[in-house]
Order: structure tokens, then C-alpha cells, then sequence
């Protein structure tokens, strides 16, 4: 069969629907191997500007293709022109999927199976690298950027693309039938409180609630699973603080983006290739003790630096905020007591539990649901200690038993237990005044309905 007949006999479409030619992909991997070996090194050569790598890139794209004797119509070269060009330039064929807002993740399981998470949901799309080393030279360049590696020495490694989106990597001999990547990508435009109450999150009456607890400076705990929204949540209660305060955030990979005016980012370092000059989040913690906050914010507690957290609580950084993995509020507070002992002193278990019932005011609860909605699920103040047990009390619960739509959606929503928390004597010293019908059901649900 002729190259011209190959190009134009009917292909099967994919389970996506888009029909893929097999004769353009081999086209597309000739075309990419031959840029890689004609511009090699002008590729990883940071004194030319973009536009300059890409004019470049482009003119070499068009001679490589003017030599090509294959019948292409205009759409096939320009679709052509495309993917190599977000092959050569970008992060390959998953370039597309970083640009669609509509995507929340990106899911690379070796060079020819990519997922992708939407509306909640995980989708098998039809995408497909070249070969392992495409993948890998992709990889490369977004750890690159960040000044972080991978190789056999370090074959894991957390980085971040430039607009804050967080990138896990792992490759050979990790990741068998690998490399893998895994992105979970963050908005352009960060969001804000009215879009997490747009999106069923939280309600109106929780989300002021939460604003005056900030603004009070009391310590609160962002508690969730993977993939519950966390960082989200995180971002969007230290858009409450103040603008007149100073504040430090300590991250593993920078995501947090606050629009303050006076915030101090600082990020954990990786050893170098000599197995040294690690700087771990722990050593953050201690050392922004030394630079005058008025609030820290640690993007998440996951070992040892809940113990120096909670101590920076307890001497005068009210205001904290800070993220754990856990699956309730009760969970959450195991989790804080098990990092504590982390950190390598023989504390006694019921001292530890005296420094979180003095540090911690609060704890915020996000569940990823069936359905693929993120919620908040609990809204719990730490009352303090009865007996060797903190007590905690549930102020906000959201209500299961409403039952799910027809789309299996989840008809519930965060409901006042009728609690009011001690803490709101503390808020109104400071001037802070909350309705003693927010926190009854029947007047949560009354203004509820008196904001739609």
C-alpha cells in the first residue's frame, strides 16, 4: 500500500471519538526526533528568549516538512505543526489539557496512557507521548524550572509548574512501565470565597463565620483526604487576614497565593546530588519564628514541624493556619499528636495533648463525595481537655440525610448543630459580634434562604 493510500484509508476512531492516523503520529515522532538532534542544545539554552526559541523551532519545523513528500492537506500540517510544537516548546501532548481550566489533573501512567480529572470525574483521553525519553525530557524541563532533578539517585521528586500547579514525578527503577507524572493543576485566576460557595463548598453563613475566626486570630486546622481541596480552602482563609499584617508561608513547593501586601514565601529544599544542603519544612518553621511574624501559614504538617507549629501557636503567633491529612476532625488530631512524637523527643502523650488543646481553635473538615464534589463536611472548635481526651465540639455538620438528586448529586448542605462555641467571647473582646441565630439551625437555614 502506497504512503498515499495509508494516509487516506478510513482509521478506527478511539473510545474518545477522535480518530487518530497513524501515519501522521509516525510522521509526528520522525519530525520530533529530528528537531531534538538538529537544535540539541539551543533547546535548554536560557540566554535566548521564548519567542526567539520559538521562531527558531518554527523555521526548522517548515524545512524539516518541505522535504516530506507526504500528501498533506492544510489541517493535517497545521495539526502537525501544533504537536510538535507543544512537543518541542511546551509539555507535549498533555500541553492541551494544562490549558483547559475545565481539567483539574493530569495523570501520565508511562508514555501511551494519560488521564485526566474533570467535573470530579477520571477520563482515559487518546493522547500519547513518542517514546519514554519524550516523557522524560518533558519531565526534566518542569523540574528543571524549578531547580529541582531526577534521576537514578533521586527517581521521586514534588515541583511545581510556574503558575503554582503541583507536579509529582517518578521514573525508572520507581515506576515500572513508567516514567510517571502526575499534575494537579491550580486556576489561573486563584479562587475566591464566592466561588467556593458557588460550587456548594461552603455556605454564605459558614464562609463569614470562618472570615470573623481569621480576622479573630484563632488557630485553624484544614483537615481532608487527597484531592479534597485542602490547599484550596487553605488559600482562601488567608485571604482573610489582614493587610496590614506580616505574613510567612511555608510550603514543600510553593502554592499558596495570597494578595497580600507584606507576605514572605519561603519553600523547603531537596539534598543536593551530594545527598546535602537539605532545608526541610521543619527548618522553615523554626527559622520564620526569628522573622517577626504576625501569622504563619504552613501549606501542610507532615512530620515533625507540627510540634514546632503548635509551640509557635502557643507563644504568641496567634492567627496560624496550617493543613493535615485526615479523615475527620477526631482523625485529625491522632494525626497532630503522631507528628509531634515525630519529631524525636520522649514527650509525654498527655503533655502533647495539653499543647493542642491550648494551640488549636479550630478544625475544618473537607470530604471528596461520591458525586466528585469537595465539601466541607465538619466545622469543629477544640474545647479543650477532659480527663487524658480532647474534646471537641461539632458546630456546622453537613446533612447526609437529604438524600441525592437524580444526576446522583448530593441535595445536602452545612447545617448549625445549635451550638454556639466559647470562642466567640474571645471574638467579641475583639470587637467581632456573630448572631446567636447563626448558630441555630432554624436561623441558619432563615438566612440561608434570605441571601439567594
Amino acid at each position: 500500500m502506497s504512503l498515499y493510500e495509508r494516509l487516506h484509508e478510513v482509521q478506527p476512531q478511539t473510545p474518545g471519538g477522535n480518530r487518530r492516523d497513524p501515519v501522521l503520529d509516525e510522521l509526528r515522532q520522525k519530525v520530533h526526533h529530528h528537531l531534538i538532534e538538529e537544535l540539541g542544545p539551543v533547546l535548554y539554552d536560557r540566554r535566548l528568549s521564548q519567542d526567539e526559541l520559538r521562531r527558531r523551532v518554527h523555521d526548522q519545523l517548515q524545512a524539516v516538512l518541505a522535504k516530506e513528500r507526504a500528501p498533506l492537506s492544510a489541517a493535517d500540517k497545521a495539526q502537525l505543526i501544533r504537536d510538535v510544537s507543544d512537543d518541542i516548546l511546551g509539555y507535549g501532548p498533555i500541553d492541551q489539557f494544562l490549558r483547559d481550566d475545565g481539567i483539574t489533573e493530569v495523570m501520565v501512567n508511562g508514555p501511551d496512557s494519560v488521564y485526566i480529572e474533570r467535573s470530579g470525574k477520571i477520563e482515559k483521553t487518546t493522547v500519547s507521548f513518542v517514546d519514554d525519553t519524550h516523557l522524560r525530557r518533558i519531565i526534566d524541563k518542569i523540574v528543571g524550572e524549578v531547580g529541582r532533578r531526577i534521576d537514578e539517585a533521586t527517581p521521586m521528586v514534588d515541583a511545581r509548574l510556574p503558575d503554582g500547579s503541583r507536579v509529582n514525578a517518578m521514573i525508572h527503577p520507581l515506576a515500572i512501565g513508567g516514567p510517571f507524572l502526575t499534575i494537579r493543576k491550580f486556576s489561573k485566576d486563584p479562587y475566591k470565597v464566592h466561588d467556593l460557595i458557588s460550587f456548594g463548598t461552603m455556605s454564605p453563613q459558614t464562609a463569614r463565620f470562618l472570615e470573623a475566626c481569621v480576622v479573630g486570630r484563632l488557630n485553624v486546622i484544614v483537615s481532608g483526604g487527597t484531592g479534597t481541596g485542602k490547599t484550596t480552602t487553605l488559600n482562601v482563609l488567608s485571604s482573610f487576614i489582614p493587610t496590614d499584617e506580616r505574613i510567612v508561608t511555608v510550603e514543600d513547593a510553593k502554592e499558596l497565593q495570597l494578595h497580600q501586601d507584606h507576605v514572605l514565601a519561603t519553600e523547603a529544599r531537596p539534598p543536593n546530588i551530594e545527598g546535602k544542603g537539605q532545608v526541610t519544612i521543619r527548618d522553615l518553621v523554626r527559622n520564620c519564628l526569628r522573622m517577626r511574624p504576625d501569622r504563619i501559614v504552613v501549606g501542610e504538617c507532615r512530620g515533625g514541624e507540627a510540634l514546632d507549629m503548635l509551640q509557635a501557636m502557643n507563644t504568641g503567633h496567634d492567627g496560624s493556619l496550617t493543613t493535615v491529612h485526615a479523615n475527620s476532625p477526631r482523625d485529625a488530631l491522632a494525626r497532630i499528636e503522631t507528628m509531634t512524637l515525630m519529631a524525636g523527643y520522649d514527650l509525654p502523650i498527655r503533655a502533647i495533648r495539653e499543647q493542642m488543646a491550648s494551640a488549636l481553635d479550630l478544625i475544618i473538615q473537607l470530604t471528596r463525595l461520591r458525586d466528585g464534589t469537595r465539601r466541607v463536611t465538619h466545622v469543629s472548635e477544640v474545647q479543650g481537655m477532659e480527663g487524658d481526651v480532647i474534646t471537641l465540639q461539632d458546630i456546622f455538620l453537613f446533612d447526609f440525610g437529604m438524600g441525592i438528586d437524580e444526576n446522583g448529586r448530593f441535595k445536602g448542605t452545612l447545617k448549625a448543630t445549635g451550638i454556639r462555641p466559647k470562642f466567640t467571647e474571645k471574638l467579641q473582646d475583639l470587637g467581632i459580634r456573630l448572631g446567636a441565630e447563626l448558630f441555630t439551625s432554624e436561623g441558619f437555614a432563615r438566612k440561608a434562604v434570605g441571601t439567594r
